[in-house]
């Protein structure tokens, strides 16, 4: 009976917006400071998936966490999460063969052009943050498996779309297969075997990449 009077008080207070995110309690805690915004979407299962919304911020020196979403709706579900890393802390704190096979190199991926700074909107803002960023490396968890109703304890950890062409072939469209290459899916979108051994070279890396469904004029490329 306690437990259900609970539930009804705690639903009141949602429904009054008593208990959505209090402004006080975020300008002072740990989710203060994510303003950061990029969008770009990922390679699953050999399919481009997304794209992700990032909202990120740098907790130190070395790191920057971001909490990738769905969608910007104030609903959107929260299924991904990312740590960029330096690359002078990634590479020298990491076994070659998990790096290699795990992470990706943010400065690579902005050179493509794929990666969508949607804030900050100034442009030598949006320079300083690609040239800050593009000296890390990244790692994706995906933790909301795509028309799951909850997380189910998966954990993949997706491409990104110029590292998969690159090692796969050409993607001509979401739910078309790998093609000009190999058949098989990439490995780290399925959780691997963190014992096994590769010999790939750190070029070969994983990548962000931004979606098709921003606006065309904040796409990112370091200029040459």
């Amino acid at each position: 009976m306690k437990i259900k009077k609970v539930c009804v008080l705690i639903s009141s207070l949602i429904a009054a917006g008593i208990l959505s995110a209090p402004a006080v309690a975020a300008a002072n805690g740990p989710l203060a400071g994510y303003t950061i915004h990029v969008a770009a979407p990922h390679v699953m299962d050999g399919e481009i998936v997304g794209p992700y919304h990032h909202y990120c911020k740098a907790i130190n020196a070395d790191i920057i966490q971001c909490i990738l979403f769905e969608s910007t709706q104030p609903n959107a579900r929260m299924t991904e999460v990312e740590y960029m890393v330096s690359k002078r802390l990634a590479r020298t704190s990491l076994p070659k063969w998990s790096h290699t096979q795990n992470w990706h190199d943010h400065q690579e991926e902005i050179d493509t052009g794929r990666v969508a700074i949607i804030n900050p909107t100034d442009p030598k803002e949006q320079e300083a943050l690609a040239k800050y960023v593009g000296n890390t490396d990244g790692i994706i968890f995906h933790l909301w498996p795509e028309g799951a109703p909850i997380p189910d304890g998966s954990v993949h950890i997706p491409q990104s779309v110029g590292n998969w062409e690159a090692r796969h072939g050409k993607i001509v469209s979401k739910g078309s297969s790998n093609h000009g290459s190999s058949s098989h899916h990439d490995e780290s979108s399925h959780g691997h075997d963190h014992g096994a051994k590769h010999d790939h070279d750190h070029g070969a890396n994983h990548h962000e990449s931004s979606s098709s469904g921003s606006s065309s004029n904040n796409y990112y490329a370091t200029k040459k």
